[in-house]
């Protein structure tokens, strides 16, 4: 019976000593501590109001929800620093009737991400890289209200996720 349980003990041990190389998300924070998002303007030739605003928080909260990174006030104290700008918001018909009228809408959303790791010294995770999305809508639907928020939502969600693939998982 004493066997048993230092047998039991060792293993329970060895779980708990390996979860600390092991993430559900496959995030590797290395070093860092804290990340700090600046805000990312809508350079886009057409602008939709508070786009700019909710991919921001969109991209902060998604950090923060799924890992143990603390938000930073300023770029200059955190560890990871995401940056960047809207560059491109358009629609654009893809499918026709047999009316000439377009039966789907595509919008599309294109997001150029600078990322800095400082804390590794070398920059080998640096990166520059844009990200885009689109959704398609029927061409019924008027792109406005809760339509539009939406597939914003949505192209959001997608961005977002990639951008935090790209920064931090080690697939």
């Amino acid at each position: 019976m004493k066997k048993l349980q230092i047998a039991f003990l060792f293993l329970s041990l060895l779980c708990y000593n390996s979860c600390g190389f092991y993430s559900f998300t496959g995030v590797d924070i290395g070093a860092a501590e804290s990340f700090y998002v600046r805000y990312f303007q809508n350079n886009a030739p057409i602008v939709e109001p508070g786009i700019d605003r909710d991919f921001t928080f969109a991209l902060s909260d998604l950090i923060q929800n799924q890992t143990s990174l603390n938000l930073s006030a300023n770029a200059e104290s955190a560890d990871l620093i995401y940056e960047g700008e809207i560059v491109d918001y358009y629609f654009a018909p893809q499918t026709a009737t047999s009316d000439n009228v377009a039966a789907q809408t595509r919008l599309t959303i294109v997001i150029l991400c600078r990322f800095t790791n400082k804390s590794i010294a070398d920059g080998s995770q640096d990166f520059e890289k844009r990200f885009s999305f689109f959704v398609d809508l029927a061409g019924t639907a008027q792109p406005v209200g809760p339509v539009l928020d939406g597939a914003i939502e949505e192209i959001y969600e997608r961005i977002t996720q990639d951008i935090f693939q790209e920064s931090l998982a080690n697939w």
